[in-house]
């Protein structure tokens, strides 16, 4: 028995997914993406474990992240649903900076907000991008802020990162 993503996949057209989330992509583009960004999951850089460690289970203020996201035709390195805000982690890939910049405003159209740091940043700075994206993060309310008031209420960004 065919199920409504299998029939969706064997039409070629968008599946229903709900709250917009078809993105106008065909259900094979819409599976390539997830396949690819699973395989990114299994295979992460160097700098993308070591900022997921500080990022997973609510490390970073009670802020949920997801990892290798899709998004629209897009993977991002890291998303934070709450805050609507992508971290993504520049290395050998991104060498095209008006590509990267077309992304960022397709990004922000759909309603996030990007935030980019160099694997260099990560690799020698882990304190100086954790601030930086703490900063990014306090520009938005908690979904669930803390009774005891902790959170990211005392980050400050000092000394910038580059």
């Amino acid at each position: 028995m065919l199920t409504e993503r299998d029939d969706a996949k064997r039409l070629n057209t968008p599946p229903l997914q709900g709250r917009g989330r078809g993105w106008g992509l065909s259900a094979g583009r819409i599976a390539d993406l997830q396949e690819r960004a699973a395989e990114m999951r299994r295979n992460p850089t160097e700098p993308e474990k070591r900022l997921w460690r500080h990022l997973s289970n609510g490390q970073l203020g009670g802020w949920k992240f997801r990892r290798q996201a899709t998004i629209g035709s897009y993977i991002a390195d890291f998303v934070c649903p709450a805050a609507r805000l992508i971290v993504e982690v520049d290395g050998d890939t991104h060498v095209d900076p008006a590509a990267d910049a077309r992304r960022d405003a397709a990004l922000g159209e759909a309603g996030y907000r990007v935030v980019r740091v160099t694997n260099d940043e990560v690799m020698r700075n882990m304190e100086g991008v954790l601030a930086h994206v703490g900063v990014a993060l306090a520009a938005r309310p908690h979904p669930n802020p803390s009774p005891e008031g902790e959170g990211l209420s005392g980050v400050s960004f000092e000394g910038g990162l580059g």
